[in-house]
């Protein structure tokens, strides 16, 4: 399954998120993820398994071509100038000539940086080195300010996003200017796999939570990169495309949304 994103390239609907996953063990599940059919991968150069995440790439045997990569700007290389030097480290760490995806991982607007590192990227997708271009955490202001001052819309906003924490009015806006929306810790870290509703729910379908979760992401028209360093969890994440939830389900799954549902940082006070 793909989203077609409003530079009119295809992204994978399910993908493998990197964070947390140790530079050591990278190359080994990154490898194993594509054997077992993934082909999204999701970094950060504040990771710090950028190197990891090429290897795995070469050694999985899968074509460069099939795999769709992301990568992200860490806040302390905002800037125009230090936002293509970071981008061409991190070409040179991931051993790759482009990558499909490349974002702005915070807004961080105590820098005072982001547009200009929206530049940065719009040039860095002018030259071929990042296929599509977009941002992760930023909120309402920042995609206005970044689309009012250069005219160019981001393809895609990576934010938190889970049942307990659905981001209805952002999600609205994103759709109102074609923007696509990625969820970050789609499973909210674990802590709704032992909801009463996911449980329900997974006994009806004959499934895990995790798959009740990843499939919602899905039929919600969402982009998900659930996390895992686990070799079963990565087919049993991955095996969610011969079942859908129907009205019901999402809607009691709908009703789970929570204005304090939040888990991580929020982009307008976070002290990066």
């Amino acid at each position: 399954m793909h989203i077609t994103l409003n530079d009119g390239r295809p992204i994978p609907q399910l993908g493998l998120g990197l964070w947390q996953t140790p530079a050591a063990t990278a190359a080994d599940i990154v490898a194993a993820a594509l054997q077992t059919g993934y082909r999204h991968l999701d970094t950060a150069a504040i990771y710090g398994n950028e190197a990891g995440v090429g290897l795995g790439l070469v050694n999985s045997g899968v074509k460069r071509e099939e795999v769709f990569v992301t990568t992200k700007l860490w806040n302390d290389a905002q800037g125009f100038d230090s936002t293509l030097r970071a981008a061409h480290e991190s070409l040179r760490t991931l051993r790759l000539d482009y990558v499909d995806l490349y974002l702005v991982h915070w807004p961080a607007p105590r820098r005072g940086l982001y547009v200009e590192s929206w530049r940065a990227l719009i040039r860095l997708r002018e030259e071929g080195l990042a296929k599509s271009i977009g941002v992760s955490n930023f909120a309402v202001a920042h995609l206005e300010r970044i689309i009012g001052e250069t005219g160019v819309t981001p393809a895609l906003n990576q934010i938190e996003l889970h049942p307990r924490f659905q981001q209805r009015e952002l999600r609205v806006f994103h759709a109102a200017q074609g923007i696509a929306t990625e969820s970050w810790a789609p499973l909210g870290r674990a802590r709704v796999l032992d909801d009463p509703v996911i449980r329900k729910l997974a006994a009806k379908h004959g499934r895990t939570s995790a798959q009740i979760v990843i499939r919602w992401h899905l039929d919600e028209g969402l982009i998900a990169i659930p996390k895992t360093a686990r070799r079963e969890r990565l087919a049993e994440n991955f095996d969610v495309f011969g079942f859908t939830l129907d009205a019901e389900d999402r809607a009691a799954i709908a009703a789970l949304d929570r204005a304090e549902g939040r888990i991580g940082p929020d982009p307008a006070t976070a002290a990066f």
